[in-house]
């Protein structure tokens, strides 16, 4: 069932055999959804990704944006596939119905979010913007913002952005410049320039609503005075029509290594002194505000990540099924010998099924926050919405960074699978390394996200957050302990994990003393090992739930006594083969992955401190 974009079978696996997404609908929220629509519209999100989407993603990459006579222009395949996506209803799709939306879950929004990155990540960041600056100002905006704006950007009528980072001050946001000066009608005057700013312009729409972080004047410096306007490119009327032009102009349009057709700009707010925007939300509370944003949006960015791992590694099966070359190395001595498909050789086939583990892996990760962030919503009892909230809490930089660190791996392996064509713009994956490179950077680096997870997120709700996670852990290994095919499996996530739970303890014994740098240095070491343990958590659970699936089959074909009759019938059944294929994954991640992670911990422990002691002359200049 693979599209050469995403597996649909692991997807439906995903969503209804380890999640269970039917308790979902058992909810009055989401009481209006059953299995068939979910996989109706899954039919019609892949549908869109591949007729719609698809065809866009060579075409945008060549054609990039162009900044003309001030306006930017994106490339022309993108118009007709904006404006099939939006009157689809894809858009907004978990908003509620009284917005435009259709009051989808997170966790399905999700599924066909991977469709969608997977086909062109650089169109989709249009809409997916959009539909967060709405969110902001749906949530924390005045009813009066809300009439005004969120309807004409759910629809796509108008678009959004987010506009944080500035010239100079890159991650840190507390340093930003851009100022507020209140004006006798209640409304602000907004100066200052913000760089980097995702599809900052463009000609898909009308107008572009940005929320702009700035500086009231007179407030203090630093995080803490950061306040949030709505600054629209052009002014909005009393009757909701485009007024005058708001003084939001483009500096400049950066030429990317990847994601080029996404316009990715300098904005000059006020130059002319004529910028106006209008606060929402409480004075003082920008960043807050906008952090309701930006987890959403690192939940985005590892979807983003998957979906480019995903087709890479789509695209590398089905390259390696078809590229004839060399003999097989246990026929090196016959003269007569033919040369075979490369996915007949030892070192394609390890390399693809590493691929293939932290797809589903990273797949089940992000999927998991998705049903996470919906089951805060509709659990009942006060301390459910705190452990679901606590895991995705947890979760989000994982999701981020760790998923984003291993799709540029598995993108460079899929590389390696095309061999010099994979180097050439002749086939997809170089673009699909090109294009996932930003994920590490940007909606915060990864170096940022795992001081988030070390410095804050493993010690919230007093750790009972971290320890609610190392406890589903230990669920999965209980169970796996229990099959014969995954003991192995399941001692090696359980030494993985303790060896984990010693290092977090350890971690967090620093922290009360003077040796609270370690773990600083170490928090995208520790970040990764995290990762490791709960894709292996993920990976384990699926085996564990495959194989009590093929155990079934087995008895209903009547051979269950019968190895040799079993692994014939990979060959002859789709379900058993793609069951036997989330057990092998597995059993190939615990071996190769998993039991390399007490080591790694017991590394970190030794305290090693030379790249903070090295002084800045011995680097290399």
């Amino acid at each position: 069932m693979s599209n050469l974009l995403v597996n649909t079978r692991d997807q439906q696996f995903v969503l209804f055999e380890q999640l269970n997404m039917e308790k979902l609908f058992a909810s009055e929220l989401f009481s209006g959804f059953s299995k068939d629509d979910v996989l109706m519209m899954q039919k019609e999100a892949e549908k869109m990704a591949i007729n719609v989407i698809l065809p866009t993603y060579a075409a945008g990459d060549k054609d990039g944006c162009e900044l003309k006579d001030g306006k930017v222009q994106v490339p022309a395949c993108f118009r007709d596939a904006y404006k099939k996506f939006v009157a689809g209803g894809w858009s907004c799709s978990m908003r509620s119905p009284d917005v435009g939306g259709q009051g989808m879950p997170m966790l399905l929004a999700t599924a066909y979010s991977e469709l969608f990155c997977a086909a062109n990540f650089a169109f989709l960041m249009y809409p997916g913007l959009t539909n967060g600056a709405a969110g902001l100002i749906e949530e924390f905006g005045t009813e009066e913002q809300k009439k005004k704006y969120i309807y004409k950007m759910y629809s796509g009528e108008w678009t959004g952005t987010m506009c944080l980072t500035e010239p100079g001050a890159g991650s840190d946001v507390g340093a930003s410049r851009t100022s507020a000066k209140r004006l006798p009608d209640g409304t602000f005057s907004i100066t200052g320039t913000k760089c980097f700013i995702s599809c900052g312009d463009h000609d898909l729409t009308d107008n572009i609503v940005h929320p702009v972080l700035a500086r009231i004047e007179g407030d203090p410096p630093g995080t803490e005075g950061i306040s949030i306007f709505i600054v629209p490119k052009y002014r909005v009327k009393a009757d909701g029509s485009i007024g005058e032009f708001n003084d939001v102009k483009t500096g400049n349009v950066e030429h990317k290594m990847g994601i080029k057709g996404s316009a990715t700009c300098t904005l000059n707010f006020g130059d002319e002194g004529k910028c106006i925007g209008e606060i929402f939300g409480k004075e003082r509370q920008g960043l807050r505000i906008m952090f309701h944003m930006m987890n959403h949006a690192r939940l985005e960015v590892g979807m983003q990540s998957l979906g480019h791992a995903s087709a890479a590694y789509e695209h590398a099966v089905q390259y390696a099924k078809e590229r004839i070359q060399s003999t097989p190395v246990w026929e090196m001595k016959n003269p007569e010998a033919k040369a075979v498909p490369i996915i007949q050789h030892p070192d394609i086939r390890r390399k693809l099924l590493l691929m293939k583990a932290y797809v589903e892996g990273i797949r089940a990760l992000n999927y998991f926050v998705g049903f996470c962030m919906d089951m805060a919503l509709v659990a009942e009892k006060a301390e459910d919405k705190e452990r679901w909230q606590g895991f995705v809490e947890l979760l989000t930089p994982v999701c981020k960074a760790y998923s984003s660190d291993m799709a540029m791996k598995v993108c460079s392996m899929a590389i390696d699978v095309y061999g010099g064509y994979g180097y050439c713009s002749e086939y997809p994956v170089e673009q699909y390394m090109r294009d996932c490179r930003i994920a590490p950077i940007y909606e915060g680096t990864n170096g940022i996200q795992a001081l988030d997870l070390v410095g804050r997120k493993l010690g919230q709700r007093k750790g009972m957050n971290s320890m609610n996670m190392f406890g589903e852990i230990n669920a999965t290994i209980a169970k796996a302990k229990q099959i014969d095919d995954l003991k192995g499996s399941a001692a090696y996530l359980e030494d993985a994990n303790n060896a984990l739970i010693d290092l977090t303890l350890h971690f967090a014994q620093l922290g009360k003393s003077s040796g609270f740098m370690l773990p600083i240095l170490n928090a995208s070491p520790y970040l990764e090992l995290f990762g490791d343990v709960i894709i292996g958590h993920f990976l384990l659970q699926g085996a564990a739930i495959a194989d009590e699936k093929l155990r079934a089959i087995y008895a209903d074909k009547g051979v269950e006594d019968s190895k040799g009759k079993q692994r014939s019938l990979i060959h002859q059944d789709a379900d058993v083969a793609f069951y036997a294929g989330k057990v092998a994954s597995a059993k190939f991640f615990a071996v190769n992955v998993l039991l390399s992670i007490k080591a790694r911990c017991e590394s970190i422990k030794v305290g090693d401190k030379t790249p903070i002691e090295i002084v800045d002359e011995s680097f290399a200049s």
